[in-house]
């Protein structure tokens, strides 16, 4: 397999370190060399997380240079355009339709861009934008925090994986108690279909 670079994006508190650590573990059980890196800054404070995820054979080192990714995951509509960089020209990006606005934003120094501003900054590198309502679909499942499995669902269907191998990576990544419900997030997102 020739490499893919994944790069997930959001902000503190969303899960992207736990469904970079999903991703990572469907490479692994894919069979496939996987490299990851994670750069939390603020998280603590809702600022960014970006982790870097890379499958392949082999991978030398998870670094994902601008205009290298092949798929960019966003848990905040705000971080795809921050990130979109990172993405090669023709890249896919899975983005949340979710909002959380920066300290900049609700002091009034900046203004939140509107959606057609981001899509049509994404439609200027990706081949395939898909907006994914996951905060609504984990709150319907009963928890806003499974929002990350549900993306994580979305991305497995569209890159024609076997959903066994998430329910896999499920058990390996996922504290026992947890299991079921990022199982029914995980679900909603790979049967999920845009309108």
């Amino acid at each position: 397999m020739e490499n893919h670079r994944f790069v997930l994006v959001g902000v503190g508190g969303q899960g992207t370190i736990l469904a970079s650590n999903l991703l990572a573990e469907i490479g692994l059980l894919l069979g496939l060399d996987v490299k990851k890196a994670e750069i939390h800054g603020m998280s603590q404070r809702g600022g960014s997380v970006v982790s870097n995820v890379v499958w392949g054979n082999p991978v030398y080192s998870p670094v994902i240079g601008q205009g290298e990714a092949d798929t960019l995951i966003a848990f905040e509509k705000l971080e795809a355009l921050r990130y979109l960089p990172l993405l090669k020209l023709s890249g896919r990006v899975f983005i949340n339709c979710h909002k959380i606005e920066p300290i900049t934003v609700s002091s009034g120094k900046q203004v939140y861009p509107g959606d057609t501003v981001i899509e049509n900054a994404l439609r200027q590198r990706a081949s395939m934008i898909l907006w994914i309502p996951a905060n609504e679909i984990a709150e319907k499942i009963g928890n806003i925090r499974v929002a990350n499995s549900v993306m994580i669902g979305a991305v497995l269907k569209t890159l024609e994986i076997d959903f066994e191998y998430g329910i896999k990576a499920l058990e390996k990544v996922i504290q026992p108690q947890y299991r079921e419900l990022n199982l029914q997030a995980l679900t909603a997102g790979f049967e999920w279909q845009p309108e």
